[in-house]
């Protein structure tokens, strides 16, 4: 192996760092976007069934329901901000779902720029090559075929290393790209059958105030306001008679 990698000339070097690169992060990212560590299947009934036996839920309850999984952290926001109604709760979730899936595609771009360029890098060894082998040619390789020989081998070498990295990178790539799409199509979902269900169980605090105590201050006002009208047009009455 080490032999192939000298073969290949200075090129090998970085296509070598490309490779090792590319297998930690699929490692991590193979860890890291597991649907049971992300978005566990039952977790939005255990806290819905939390809030209809208790009423409610405390807040150190719900810090450690964030700090535990991302679609933890999503709902339990949403429920800490349910008493300010569904907008602000609404809105709060949405914010706490954006910054979770830009931590999933964490080194997602690396990985595809990785695939983008090790091919790029095989190429150009293979063209140092072939231009290697046509200098040895003008210096007497048709006397001595093993100097032709060694830019052919540089050559194919770097061609192989940048596709055997490139294709791998790629497939990763383009699989963790799809896992994230899903995983957030499964915070959204998961988020909106809470709310769902928080109106089912009449569990969602209203923000906006009460438009009958409104409405009743006013039509008191008005009343009172006609009552002090109608004693004033009564006294050039009384002052008549």
């Amino acid at each position: 192996m080490w032999e192939l990698v000298k073969a290949g000339g200075w090129l090998m070097t970085p296509i070598v760092v490309c490779s090792i690169l590319a297998l930690v992060i699929i490692i991590e990212r193979s860890h890291t976007l597991q649907f049971n560590k992300v978005a566990p299947s039952r977790l939005r009934e255990q806290l819905i069934t939390r809030l209809r036996e208790n009423g409610d839920i405390g807040r150190t309850q719900l810090m450690n329901v964030k700090e535990k999984t991302a679609l933890g952290d999503i709902l339990a926001t949403g429920l800490l901000y349910r008493q300010y109604g569904l907008e602000s709760m609404t809105m709060h979730m949405q914010n706490r779902a954006s910054v979770q899936v830009h931590q999933l595609e964490k080194n997602i771009n690396m990985l595809g720029t990785i695939g983008a360029i090790a091919p790029l890098l095989g190429l150009l060894g293979t063209v140092l090559g072939i231009i290697s082998s046509f200098l040895a040619i003008t210096d007497g390789a048709m006397q001595d075929p093993t100097m032709l020989a060694a830019g052919v081998s540089q050559a194919l070498i770097t061609t192989a290393a940048g596709m055997i990295v490139a294709i791998p990178a790629l497939v990763a790539y383009r699989y963790f790209q799809r896992r994230i799409i899903d995983i957030n199509a499964q915070f959204e979902t998961q988020a909106g059958l809470m709310i769902q269900e928080l109106y089912d169980y009449h569990l969602l605090a209203s923000a906006q105030p009460s438009t009958s105590s409104s409405r009743t201050s006013i039509e008191d006002s008005i009343v009172q306001e006609r009552s002090f009208g109608g004693l004033d047009s009564d006294k050039p009455s009384i002052a008549a008679v």
